[in-house]
């Protein structure tokens, strides 16, 4: 049994790493964290990023051994990426409410318009703030105790500051072109999915898919939670991740 596992936390479009702040303090002591603030949100606010791909040259000097993984919403699209490009470096995942296909194509329903994307591209270019408050507002919607969660955004961003204009458009870029669809098919670590059943960006039918599909293995569908299930259902979420790093750790070296 090793000492200690590391988790290593992503954070979705226009948040930062304080988002994981709550959870991570309910973790036990043997697992490792590291948080990371994406190119362009947070204290990386002033750091460039156009790409995917520049995510995941963020994330690769992180670590240089398998580790698991949290990504959600862009976040997770990051983490599939990585596990593509750098499988040495991912031992399992852990996906919230993220979709490998964010926007609807022929064939592929379970995800959202095209519209979604480009109408916060538009309004973000005439009011930033007002843009992410919308935003972070449809992110808990339908979910339990909306103003508690909403609040709990909010104060993320605050607390290590907003993500630049630049990098908010270059996220939505990467949700309107992004398709990693294909990269499920061919990744060797476990991935273990969490999905919100009343989630306004992901729907509920991906985790059916997925499992139907794509032959993911743990897809878990949360009743009642929205699009951040690690605020709005944080017991559960915790259990689950902590369940995965306890594999990680039993593993043999």
């Amino acid at each position: 049994m090793r000492d200690s596992v590391t988790c290593i936390f992503v954070h979705g479009w226009a948040m930062n790493s304080a988002v994981w702040d709550a959870c991570i303090a309910q973790l036990p002591d043997w697992i490792n964290v590291v948080v990371v603030d994406l190119p362009g949100h947070g204290t990386m606010a002033n750091v460039a990023v156009n790409t995917l791909d520049d995510y995941v040259q963020a994330l690769v000097p992180l670590t240089h051994q398998p580790v698991v993984w949290v990504g959600w919403s862009l976040g997770g699209l990051a983490v599939l990426r990585l596990a593509e490009l750098y499988p040495q470096r991912v031992a399992s995942a852990m996906l919230v409410a993220t979709n490998p296909c964010f926007v609807k194509k022929q064939g592929w329903s379970s995800a959202v318009e095209a519209d979604v994307f480009n109408q916060f591209a538009d309004y973000l270019s005439v009011n930033q703030k007002k843009t992410i408050n919308r935003f972070l507002a449809l992110q808990v919607k339908g979910s339990p105790d909306m103003k508690q969660s909403l609040k709990q955004l909010q104060q993320s961003i605050e607390s290590r500051g907003p993500a630049s204009l630049p990098a908010l458009m270059s996220g939505l870029d990467i949700l309107l072109n992004t398709d990693l669809r294909t990269t499920l098919k061919n990744l060797d670590c476990s991935l273990h999915w969490v999905f919100g059943a009343n989630d306004s960006l992901v729907p509920k039918e991906l985790a059916a898919i997925l499992q139907q599909e794509y032959m993911q293995k743990d897809v878990t569908l949360l009743k009642q939670a929205s699009h951040a299930p690690f605020i709005s259902h944080s017991e559960s979420f915790i259990n689950q991740l902590i369940a995965i790093a306890s594999q990680q750790r039993n593993s043999a070296f």
